[in-house]
C-alpha cells in the first residue's frame, strides 16, 4: 500500500469512524466482485463499493456501454447509491474501494461528497488522478480532504484489466 501515512496519528481522518486497514482486503474483494461482473457483462471491469460503519451500502460497476452514460463509472453509481441509502449527499464516515485509481472524474467527485477514505487497487497509468498523473485530492486549496490508499491486491485488479484488454485486441468478448 503506498499511501498508508496519511491514515497515521497526525492524520485529520484519525478520529473519523473508518474501516480498519485490516479490512481493506475484504472490502476490495467486493469491489473485485463489481469489476468482475462488469467484465461478464462485456463493460471495463471496474468495480466499487462504498462502506459504512462496516457494511456495503453502494455498489457499482462500469456500466458507460450498457447505459450509453459516459459518467456511469463504478465509483460514480456506487457513490449515488451509497448516498441513497444513507438519504444524504455527504459521504461523511463512509470510505470507497475502488479496483483503479480513479479518473479526475471519480475523484473529484468523491472529493465533493465528502469522502474521507478511498482506497483503490491498480494504479491508473492513463488517467489516474490520485498518485499516477496528478495528485487531485492533495491540492491544498479544498476545503475538504480526502484520505487515499493505493495499492491493495493490486495484481488481482491489474490482471482483471490486462486480461479483459487482452480478449478486445483480440477481437474477443466477455
Amino acid at each position: 500500500m503506498t499511501d498508508a501515512p496519511i491514515l497515521g496519528p497526525d492524520s485529520p481522518y484519525r478520529n473519523a469512524p473508518l474501516p480498519p486497514s485490516e479490512c481493506f482486503d475484504e472490502w476490495m474483494g467486493e469491489a473485485l466482485r463489481e469489476a468482475t461482473d462488469a467484465q461478464t457483462a462485456d463493460e471495463v471491469p471496474v468495480g466499487a463499493v462504498v462502506v459504512h460503519d462496516g457494511k456495503v451500502i453502494g455498489r457499482g460497476r462500469d456500466r458507460r456501454v450498457e447505459l450509453r452514460d459516459p459518467t456511469a463509472h463504478a465509483e460514480v453509481l456506487a457513490m449515488r447509491e451509497a448516498a441513497l441509502a444513507l438519504g444524504d449527499w455527504r459521504l461523511e464516515g463512509c470510505a470507497l474501494f475502488v479496483t483503479l485509481e480513479p479518473c479526475p472524474m471519480c475523484a473529484g467527485a468523491a472529493l465533493m461528497a465528502r469522502l474521507p477514505l478511498l482506497v483503490y487497487g491498480a494504479n491508473n497509468d492513463k488517467f489516474g488522478a490520485l498518485i499516477t498523473r496528478t495528485h487531485l485530492a492533495d491540492t491544498p486549496a479544498w476545503n475538504h480532504r480526502m484520505a487515499h490508499v493505493g495499492g491493495v491486491r493490486a495484481e488481482e485488479c491489474a490482471a482483471l484489466l490486462k486480461d479483459y484488454f487482452s480478449r478486445k485486441r483480440r477481437g474477443l468478448s466477455a
